[in-house]
């Protein structure tokens, strides 16, 4: 199996637009958080690149849909719950017979996460378990599979808050942000001479229901944010999704144990254009 693998022949004078990446054929993904938003976008583009896809959600209608659109397989999945995790990953080995990507995406930003005065330890936990233990949980169910095979890509959603502090905190979600940043670059060293490679996706602010959710209800705090994006706007699903896709190939073959940024230019600004 090479690195890229194109679907049919295409001459010289072909649009570089009509030619689909095939650089995943054969590979098996599990995805969590894959019945919306970053998770089906991610679901859509790994399959259109040949890959099979395990969906993973605890939303049994949404998870089901993913994974019937893109011919993959589902598995409901409380992401906090270690014997369910361990599930998801035992049905991908035994329905396609490799685990070779794990993108760790599902997580939550629930309004009660504010700031560290008015955020309750409950909150707190809660949103930890989420984003920050459910990663945990998922590559340690992940990595064996991947020693045996002898490589693998695992790819954890972090953030931009994971490297950049904000007046309009949301204390625990920025915080088990961080731990899955720390957690990915420790987990990529240790592994990376078995042929494992752990990268930290660091999306901005994206256009999905969950970023929606939040900002339908504090209007302010989104506009707040979008001025300071060089762009001038918030991320699609879709460019987060060719962003893992990449990660996932071995066109990134050298790429481990960092924080891949795709935030519209957001950590690199002093001020954005007027």
């Amino acid at each position: 199996m090479t690195a890229t693998d194109s679907t049919d022949s295409t001459d010289s004078t072909e649009s570089t637009d009509s030619i689909v990446c095939r650089r995943l054929v054969g590979r098996t993904a599990v995805i969590t958080g894959a019945g919306s938003g970053i998770g089906l976008a991610t679901a859509r583009r790994l399959a259109s690149e040949g890959a099979h896809v395990v969906c993973g959600d605890i939303d049994e209608i949404a998870g089901k849909a993913a994974a019937d659109e893109v011919g993959g397989t589902f598995v409901r999945v409380d992401v906090t719950d270690a014997e369910q995790v361990d599930a998801l990953f035992k049905t991908a080995y035994d329905t396609y017979g490799s685990v070779d990507i794990a993108f760790n995406n599902a997580g939550i930003s629930p309004p009660d996460d504010d700031s560290i005065l008015t955020t309750g330890l409950e909150a707190w936990k809660r949103v930890q378990d989420v984003n920050l233990t459910s990663v945990y949980l998922c590559c340690k169910a992940a990595i064996p599979y991947m020693q045996r095979q002898g490589r693998g890509s695992i790819i954890n959603t972090a953030s931009f808050v994971a490297i950049m502090g904000a007046a309009t905190s949301q204390i625990s979600y920025t915080a088990s942000k961080g731990g899955v940043l720390a957690m990915s670059r420790e987990l990529g060293v240790q592994f990376a001479r078995e042929g494992i490679r752990v990268n930290a996706l660091c999306p901005g602010p994206v256009n999905t229901p969950l970023l929606q959710e939040l900002f339908a209800k504090d209007p302010e705090r989104a506009a707040r944010r979008l001025v300071h994006i060089p762009v001038g706007r918030f991320a699609e699903a879709d460019e987060i999704a060719a962003a893992v896709a990449f990660l996932a190939s071995d066109d990134s073959s050298f790429i481990n144990a960092t924080d891949f940024l795709v935030d519209g230019g957001i950590a690199g600004a002093y001020v954005t254009p007027l």
